[in-house]
């Protein structure tokens, strides 16, 4: 049995693709996903599953998402595992707690895209502005508040990769892994 975490992409976004959550973890739990929880109201569901293979469990949850919330999301699972492995191995400069003006996001890649297609659609990094690394199908990358819109990475959201990708802040990502651990 291995715990996975469950990432949709573009839940209760501005108004789009409301889902509620007590409803999303008892849809997961009809379909035999165990000790099921979610996370804060943005599409993050952590599970035990006995399935090893994670297209099926991709799969899996887009049935769940189509047929009981008529919506259709792209899925990344990430197992607590693999999280953990990611996350031991970020960058230094990635998620410094003392510096509040400093954003820090993972991006996690939504298969079958690769870094490097996500590194070629998004562009080189402006080393004066961001910065920006990756350990398997995780990419780190921080920025100045300040200087966001200078930022090549900040705008991945406008680049043709943005379905492929689903995006948590630093925050978000560290308490997911602590919650993967409970």
């Amino acid at each position: 049995m291995e715990k996975y975490i469950a990432l949709l992409r573009g839940i209760n976004i501005s108004g789009k693709n409301k889902v509620s959550m007590p409803l999303l973890k008892i849809a997961f739990e009809d379909v035999g996903f165990l000790d099921v929880s979610t996370y804060i109201n943005s599409g993050n569901v952590l599970f035990f599953s006995d399935i090893i293979d994670k297209d099926k469990i991709i799969n899996l949850c887009k049935v769940i998402m189509e047929e009981r919330f008529m919506i259709s999301v792209p899925v990344a699972i990430i197992s607590l595992k693999e999280l953990l492995e990611a996350l031991d191995n970020s960058p230094k400069w990635w998620d410094i707690k003392s510096d509040k003006e400093v954003i820090h996001q993972a991006i996690f890649l939504i298969s079958p895209i690769t870094v490097e297609e996500v590194y070629k659609a998004v562009g080189d990094a402006k080393p004066e502005y961001e910065q920006v690394d990756y350990y398997k199908n995780v990419i780190f990358w921080s920025a100045p508040r300040a200087t966001l819109s200078k930022t090549r990475w900040y705008k991945i959201a406008s680049s043709s990769v943005n379905n492929n990708v689903t995006i948590r802040n630093a925050s978000t990502t560290k308490k997911l892994l602590l919650l993967s651990n409970e």
